[in-house]
């Protein structure tokens, strides 16, 4: 079992959609956004990818069902019945990881412009530098909201902290956090054993886990690999009209 793994958070409904639609199943240049997920996790070597699946999930489970799977990939979901958090997604799909001693690539269902080529870059650098977790990120001239991705003065990975949570030095930092992580099995689901929802909010973030792991002595990087493009999610109508233009100006397929 050392062949990649993936997560793929899918449980959400997407309140700011305006629909009861479940977000990851809305269409995108003609195709439910998931589909591109996938496609990005196949070409980059992905055979078996475990969609955590929860507002609507027979609805989810039925797109997954009718996906055309000409190359095998094996996918599997867990269901997330009460959402707790981005880490409690991630702890729904622990039993499904136990023995997964290769990466495990954890990522979004709600970012269709994810890209094959930076989970490559990703996959190589873990391989050759054996890392507990790896974090793919991106630099952008203009990361207001976004967690930035906090470094010493080696340029060795500290910290994510959050837009709100950042002082006026760390709001200056332009490298930032994209939910985009490959870990070690074994350390993933040791972080996961780890995580508290001590916070404001009361939930467990998988955010967290590269620092417990680094708190732990395991080696934690952080790689600016991720295309500009990987910073467009959709969460709102709004920006679901910007991906569409992303993808029609790169020349996606359209209602492929």
């Amino acid at each position: 079992m050392n062949d990649p793994v993936a997560v793929v958070l899918a449980a959400g409904k997407g309140t700011r959609m305006n629909s009861d639609l479940p977000k990851v199943l809305f269409p995108v240049c003609g195709r439910a956004m998931i589909h591109y997920v996938l496609d990005a996790l196949q070409r980059s070597g992905v055979r078996r990818v475990i969609v955590v699946v929860g507002y609507e999930a027979d609805q989810v489970r039925a797109e997954l069902q009718n996906r055309p799977n000409p190359h095998g990939v094996k996918i599997e979901t867990v269901d997330q019945t009460e959402q707790l958090g981005t880490g409690h997604a991630v702890q729904m799909a622990a039993p499904a990881l136990q023995g997964q001693q290769g990466p495990v690539i954890v990522v979004t269902g709600d970012s269709p412009l994810l890209q094959s080529t930076s989970l490559q870059h990703l996959l190589a650098h873990q391989a050759e530098h054996k890392t507990a977790a790896l974090l793919g990120t991106l630099i952008k001239e203009d990361p207001t909201g976004l967690g930035r991705i906090v470094r010493d003065s080696a340029g060795n990975f500290q910290r994510i902290v959050e837009h709100k949570d950042a002082t006026p030095e760390e709001r200056a930092i332009r490298e930032v956090n994209m939910s985009t992580y490959l870990f070690a099995g074994p350390d993933l689901l040791n972080a996961l054993d780890c995580l508290s929802n001590e916070n404001a909010q009361g939930e467990y973030y998988i955010t967290d886990a590269p620092g417990i792991l680094l708190e732990q002595g395991r080696p934690v990087d952080a790689l600016p690999v991720l295309a500009d493009c990987e910073s467009l999610s959709v969460n709102t109508i709004d920006e679901l009209s910007l991906v569409e233009a992303k993808m029609a100006e790169m020349g996606y397929p359209l209602n492929a």
